[in-house]
């Protein structure tokens, strides 16, 4: 594992991959699972970028819910 940290409520685990300039990010809020890969140069250059997605992305399925 590279890094785990909480995002709020969301826990992010970034791992690595198979292939050498890939990663895995794996986030969890006890309800919603996501997982999808970012190229390495994304993670250590635009970190605060993909938090903000991930944050929205868990926003977006509540918000979906209560309509």
């Amino acid at each position: 594992m590279i890094e785990s940290y909480k995002l709020g409520s969301i826990s992010v685990e970034i791992t690595e991959t198979d292939h050498p300039k890939k990663l895995q990010v794996t986030c969890n809020d006890g309800n919603y699972r996501s997982e999808f890969t970012i190229n390495k140069y994304e993670y250590e250059n635009y970190k605060r970028h993909m938090n903000q997605r991930i944050k929205n992305a868990y926003d977006e399925q509540y918000t979906d819910e209560e309509e």
